[in-house]
Formats: structure tokens, sequence, C-alpha cells
């Protein structure tokens, strides 16, 4: 249980970096670059965090981000519209590694204000369900 909350205080840390960045606004293409790379280390660190706590709470093994996912739905943390935007997020930070293909880059970047949004809403529901709800980044 505690390497479950230390992953989701990770998650909440990593994400307060992403949101510290204008993601509604027109910004530069290192300010976006940036917001991609936050975005992907603060995906990482949520999927990882939900990978904990299906394990020491659900006792679910999970080997990847979709299987993590699939897994958290099943278990009531995602509603499927949740499960839905989080299987996107796999696919834009899959694709993150073509930040050079500026139309690529632009729009991954138009998605990041939704995908922190959602991102949010995952850690929280899993310290809830472990009974130890954590303030929101």
């Amino acid at each position: 249980m505690a390497r479950t909350q230390e992953r989701l205080a990770v998650a909440r840390k990593a994400l307060g970096t992403l949101r510290a960045l204008p993601l509604t606004e027109t910004v530069s293409d290192v300010v976006r670059d940036a917001a991609i790379q936050r975005f992907k280390y603060t995906f990482e660190a949520t999927w990882k965090a939900a990978q904990q706590y299906l394990l020491d709470i659900e006792g679910l093994e999970t080997a990847s981000p979709r299987s993590a996912i699939r897994a958290s739905f099943q278990v009531g943390v995602l509603n499927e519209t949740a499960t839905r935007r989080a299987l996107m997020m796999v696919d834009d930070r899959n694709l993150s590694v073509h930040t050079y293909n500026e139309p690529l880059a632009e729009a991954t970047f138009t998605r990041l204000d939704e995908h922190a949004q959602s991102i949010a809403a995952w850690p929280g529901a899993m310290g809830r369900n472990a009974g130890q709800p954590l303030e929101e980044a």
C-alpha cells in the first residue's frame, strides 16, 4: 500500500508540472514540445501508479498501459468515457516521439488540456478506492 501511495504522489506531482504550462493558448514550438514531454512522463507516472494500485489493492497484475487501463475499468476506477480517453492518451503518448512532425505535434498539443483533465481523475479515484484520497494537483 505504501508503494501505491508513493506512486500516486509521483503521478500527481508530474501532473502539476504539466498543468503549469499554458495548454489552451497559442505557444512557441519550445513550449509545445515541453508540454508534450511533460504529458509523456505524466502519463507514464500515472499508468505505473495504476499498475501498482491494481497489484496492491485489487490483486491484478498488468504489464502495459493498455492492460492497466482496461483493468482500471474492470474494477471501477475508470468509467467507460475515461477508459476511452485513457486509451487515446496511449496513442498520443506513442506518437509523441514524432514531435519533429509539426502537424502531429500540433495535433497532440491541442489534446493536452483534455488529457490533463483525464489524468487528474485517475489517481484521485485510485486514492479514494485505497481509502486515502489525495489532494488534486
